[in-house]
């Protein structure tokens, strides 16, 4: 990304935070615990039995990710960091509650619901349902949730210890997979009653894996992840996540533009790039790149075929529309990802952009945050610029 090129107009770096702050956690791009992850943001996470303040593990190497909710910690029985024993989550009935998550690259992951208290920077959120991946006391995943799919509950596949989903909603799933809603129950949440397969089920919201900052007692509507302006590939970078949007005085949002998100976790409005209108545009941290489909007016890499590779570093610009019906620039570049990835010491490539066979999606992956405090407003929590969902820059 060209030096700031990106921010437009009503966009702001915001203001600073102080290290140490209570509601500052910081964050460094980096290769990950597995040494293998690219333009990944990690952040450590303190997991605690619920009602101890003794009874506690500090996990590092988690994936902050702005386009999920919930925590997701990698049992270390899977090749993951947490150790700790946390109480399992069941069922009315009394059958263990299991979670199965999928993602865009056709990965999955799964593992049991557990009960913690969530320790961030200075703020606890207790008694926080969260997903451990590759515990060995639930069964394998049904095929609905693996096939078909590469499974990420190991620390090679996953590259990271979990995942802290730290998106714009307050559960993973919502209301599609709470009782009432009439309709089948997704491939989301499974009750597994020992010695039978497990069976898709109905979860109330409030035994869903949760966005802890939603459960923060303050500073609880929303975050904001700061990284620094990147110029070129380099090893590392360190940044701060923020919680809370206006409570405090390092958390304003001062001239950032405001973007409504739907509910499916779009931008409300199309994001436009080369006369193109992308329907399904959104901003996730956990994503290394900028996936999008070209239409065939950038070339995709022969030994990286998900990623494109320019003969030279393209200028290029995306406009989304503001709440205030502004059209903001967004200002991006793209280079040539076979000669980004030729450099084993960097992980952290500002110009990473990749291949997306939906000519409807938009992903402004992590090179989107550099030198951008971006913002995320959580569903149904009160901010100085209104209600959440939204995202700001």
């Amino acid at each position: 990304m060209l030096a700031c090129a990106g921010c437009g107009a009503g966009s702001s770096t915001g203001q600073g935070a102080a290290a140490g702050a209570p509601n500052v956690q910081a964050v460094k791009v980096y290769a990950g615990p597995a040494g293998n992850y690219t333009n990944g943001a990690f952040t450590s996470v303190t997991v605690c039995l619920p009602g101890s303040a003794t009874n506690c593990q500090t996990i590092d190497g988690v994936l902050v990710d702005s386009g999920s909710s919930g925590l997701r910690l990698l049992s270390s029985y899977a090749g993951g960091a947490l150790t700790l024993a946390l109480p399992q989550l069941y069922q009315a009935n009394g059958n263990p509650l299991a979670e199965c998550a999928q993602y865009a690259d056709l990965s999955y992951t799964w593992g049991s619901v557990q009960k913690a208290d969530v320790r961030l920077a200075g703020e606890v959120a207790r008694s926080v349902p969260i997903n451990v991946l590759g515990d060995p006391n639930m069964p394998p995943p049904p095929a609905a949730c693996a096939y078909p799919g590469i499974d990420n509950d190991n620390l090679q596949a996953l590259g990271a210890n979990g995942l802290l989903g730290v998106g714009a909603f307050q559960q993973d799933c919502g209301t599609a997979c709470a009782p009432g809603n009439g309709t089948p129950p997704s491939a989301a949440y499974y009750e597994c009653s020992p010695g039978s397969p497990c069976q898709s089920t109905f979860v109330s919201l409030d035994s869903q894996v949760q966005n802890p900052v939603a459960l923060f007692a303050a500073d609880n509507n929303g975050i904001i992840l700061r990284l620094p302006d990147v110029a070129g590939p380099q090893p590392s970078a360190a940044g701060t996540l923020v919680f809370g949007i206006g409570t405090r005085s390092n958390n304003g949002l001062g001239s950032a533009a405001v973007f409504q998100v739907d509910s499916a976790g779009n931008f409300l409005h199309p994001v436009v790039y080369d006369n193109r209108s992308y329907v399904d545009g959104y901003i996730d941290s956990g994503s290394n790149g900028i996936y999008f489909n070209s239409n065939g007016a950038i070339p995709a890499c022969g030994a990286q075929s998900a990623f494109y590779c320019p003969a030279a570093t393209l200028s290029l610009s995306a406009t989304a529309q503001a709440v205030n019906n502004t059209s903001i620039p967004v200002k991006f570049s793209v280079a040539d990802a076979d000669q980004l990835f030729s450099n084993p010491s960097n992980y952290v490539l500002p110009d990473l952009a990749g291949t997306n066979s939906d000519s409807r999606v938009l992903d402004w992956g992590l090179p989107f945050f550099f030198g951008r405090s971006v913002y995320v407003a959580i569903a149904s929590k009160q901010t100085s610029a209104g209600t959440g969902p939204f995202w700001a820059y």
